[in-house]
């Protein structure tokens, strides 16, 4: 059954997401990935709805996404774009990659869906080089008490419909507890979207040194 879902899911994701992208999130993915550079993964890649803002001098990209379903119609967007990109069917909580192999990490709408965030917070820092950036744009827990409840209150069913996706996660906390700190963090909205999974954060976060505080 969850198989079946998963195809379904994967047919529909692009369209659930279609209103959103339109009026405001393909703008934020666009200025978010202006910064990468060098050797670039991305987690969770989905469908690809990142590839149309990776610019082409890029020395490697390496696309990963857990969902065959998924990887599918991410390999077909691929193969339709101009970008040198490799695509590996892997959990970003057991990343088949070296120590230090690239200079940033992307990861647009996953933390709310990995099955353990932490776990998936120390593999980014493993494989980013020193000096590396996370960029990072999630919907997040709400600043307000009131939605926060209701988040609480819905998360299971929305577990379900979202396909593993939890709509309460304070992400901007678990960034912080792995070892990051934020060099850029804005706060904004996912136009369209239902009001507990409405609140969405963007930025740049980076491995803090031992020394710092």
């Amino acid at each position: 059954m969850m198989g079946l879902y998963d195809a379904l899911f994967a047919s529909q994701y692009d369209r659930f997401l279609a209103l959103a992208e339109r009026d405001g999130l393909a703008a934020r993915r666009e200025e978010l990935l202006k910064s990468v550079r060098g050797r670039v993964l991305e987690i969770g890649a989905g469908t690809g709805l990142n590839l149309d803002y990776y610019p082409d001098s890029l020395e490697r990209l390496v696309l990963t996404e857990p969902s065959e379903p998924m990887a599918r119609r991410l390999k077909d967007r691929v193969a339709a774009s101009a970008l040198d990109a490799e695509v590996v069917i892997a959990p970003a909580e057991k990343l088949p990659f070296e120590d230090d192999s690239f200079d940033t990490v992307v990861s647009t709408l996953v933390l709310c869906t990995v099955p353990d965030p932490e776990e998936t917070l120390a593999e980014v820092r493993r494989v980013l080089a020193p000096g590396g950036s996370l960029l990072l744009m999630e919907h997040v827990r709400s600043e307000s008490p009131d939605r926060a409840k209701w988040q609480d209150r819905l998360e299971k069913p929305w577990r379900w419909y979202g396909n593993g996706c939890r709509c309460n996660r304070d992400t901007v906390s678990t960034v912080e507890s792995a070892g990051f700190r934020w060099d850029e963090l804005q706060h904004g909205s996912v136009p369209h979207a239902p009001p507990i999974i409405r609140p969405l954060i963007a930025g740049r976060a980076v491995m803090m040194i031992q020394n710092e505080s």
